[in-house]
C-alpha cells in the first residue's frame, strides 16, 4: 500500500441484507470523508469546516472524547484500549450538511510503519442517543484486514444486544471496501457493505458531495425507519434497549 497523504471523499454504495428469520435487501448510494490525521488542520476549504456552521463540516463534539481537541481524543482514546500511536491513521466518518448529521458508524484505522492496518476503532451510534467504542485488532487476509469483535449496544429493534460482529477492511488511495457481518447464536444474520471509490478533497468535489447528499442526514433516518416498518410487517420480533444503550459510552 502506498502512503496515504491526503484527505479523500470515498463515494459509492451501501448494500443492507438480512438473512433470518426474514431475507430482507435494499441499497443506495453513499459516501464517506477520509480524513488523514496527520493533515487534520487542513481539513478545510470555502465549503468545508472545521468546528465552525458552513455547507460541509466536521464537528468535534459528534465524535468520542469530551475535549473540543478532536486529536486529543483520539489520543485518550488509544492509551484507553492500549493500542500505539502511528504515524499513518485515518478516520472514516460522514460530515454534517448544514449543521445535520447521523453517523450510523464511524471508523478510526490504525496503520504500523509498513503501512499494514492494525486495528479497527469501530464507533457506532444508535437512534437511542447511544454510542460505543469497539477496539478490533485486524489481521491480513488476502488482499483484505479482517477482524471481529463481541457486540454490546442495541441498534436495530430487530436485532439481539449481543452477537458477534465481523469486520473486512480493503483500502488504497483509490478504493474503500467495508464489510460488516452480524452473527446471533452462531447464525449470520446481517451483511452490510459499502463499496466506493475515492474523490480527491477539495473545493469541486467538496460542492459536488453537498449538491448530491444535501439531504442525506434526513434521508438516512428516513430509510432506517422505512425498513424498519417492512420488517414490522414481515413479522420480526422486537427487542427494547437496556439503559446502558441509551449513553454515549467511551
Amino acid at each position: 500500500m502506498k502512503n496515504l497523504t491526503k484527505h479523500k471523499f470515498y463515494e459509492g454504495t451501501i448494500y443492507h441484507k438480512r438473512f433470518h428469520p426474514k431475507v430482507h435487501e435494499f441499497k443506495y448510494n453513499f459516501y464517506l470523508l477520509d480524513i488523514d490525521l496527520n493533515y487534520f488542520e487542513n481539513l478545510k476549504n470555502s465549503l468545508f469546516s472545521i468546528n465552525k456552521l458552513n455547507f460541509l463540516s466536521f464537528k468535534t463534539k459528534d465524535h468520542f472524547g469530551k475535549s473540543d481537541d478532536f486529536l486529543q481524543n483520539v489520543n485518550e482514546l488509544l492509551e484507553k484500549f492500549n493500542i500505539k500511536k502511528t504515524k499513518n491513521m485515518r478516520f472514516f466518518t460522514l460530515p454534517r450538511v448544514l449543521n445535520f448529521v447521523f453517523n450510523p458508524i464511524s471508523a478510526l484505522v490504525v496503520f504500523d510503519d509498513n503501512n499494514q492496518a492494525t486495528h479497527l476503532l469501530a464507533e457506532v451510534h444508535n437512534y437511542n442517543n447511544g454510542r460505543v467504542v469497539y477496539p478490533i485488532l485486524l489481521e491480513k487476509k488476502g488482499n483484505s484486514y479482517v477482524g471481529k469483535v463481541k457486540k454490546d449496544m442495541y441498534v436495530s429493534p430487530f436485532f439481539k444486544t449481543d452477537g458477534v460482529y465481523e469486520f473486512q477492511l480493503k483500502y488504497d488511495e483509490n478504493k474503500l471496501f467495508l464489510k460488516i457481518d452480524l452473527f446471533e447464536d452462531n447464525e449470520y444474520k446481517l451483511t452490510a457493505i459499502f463499496n466506493s471509490k475515492a474523490k480527491d478533497f477539495n473545493k469541486k468535489s467538496s460542492l459536488n458531495i453537498f449538491l448530491k447528499y444535501m439531504f442525506s442526514t434526513f434521508l438516512v433516518v428516513t430509510r432506517t425507519y422505512i425498513q424498519a416498518i417492512r420488517l414490522f410487517i414481515k413479522g420480526l420480533k422486537i427487542h427494547s434497549p437496556r439503559e446502558q444503550d441509551k449513553e454515549r459510552r467511551y
